[in-house]
């Protein structure tokens, strides 16, 4: 008997489609899916937020000094004339940033190879390239949903049952956050 569920595909579609949905999962709270999905979907993501809630505060804060470029009102570099080349202007600024323990990053590195990355495109903006923005998910997991959870052992996640699919009557239920 096999440890997991074959869910009628090669491997490597059964590894895409899991992963699909499990990012999809962490990213919107809900999923609606079938019942077979759901629970290898449970199993994947109980395991991610486990991870993300005992490295959750394992981080140190560090303030670096970075050089930015200096912008004007219309977002443009400013450039100055020195030695009769234009050149960029840039401030020194002050920043803190977290910085991962070892145990942190190579959580932060089990999650992201199960998760893809997702890309967010505001809807006034469709269609622009530039507008575009990539959600960290193993970052959502860590400051969103870990806090959330840190108190609870396990039980992350939750499979309801909604009935039976018009076209095949296959088993659909809606997988969610607790």
């Amino acid at each position: 008997m096999a440890g997991y569920r074959k869910l009628g595909r090669t491997s490597s579609q059964r590894k895409a489609l899991l992963r699909n949905q499990v990012t999809n999962l962490l990213y919107n709270g809900k999923i609606v899916t079938t019942e077979a999905k759901a629970k290898e979907i449970r199993r994947i993501a109980e395991h991610l937020v486990a991870l993300a809630v005992r490295e959750k505060d394992n981080f140190e804060t560090v303030t670096v000094t970075a050089k930015v470029a200096r912008k004007d009102k219309d977002g443009k570099r400013v450039k100055e004339v020195v030695d009769g080349k234009k050149v960029t202007v840039y401030d020194d600024v002050q920043k803190e940033i977290k910085k991962d323990s070892a145990s942190r990053l190579h959580a932060r590195r089990q999650m992201n190879k199960v998760l893809y990355s997702i890309t967010e495109v505001p809807a006034e903006a469709a269609g622009k390239k530039k507008n575009t923005k990539t959600v960290d998910i193993a970052d959502k997991l860590f400051n969103d949903i870990a806090p959330k959870y840190a108190d609870r052992n396990g039980g992350y996640t939750r499979i309801v049952k909604i009935g039976q699919r018009k076209g095949d009557a296959a088993m659909e239920v809606l997988i969610e956050l607790v």
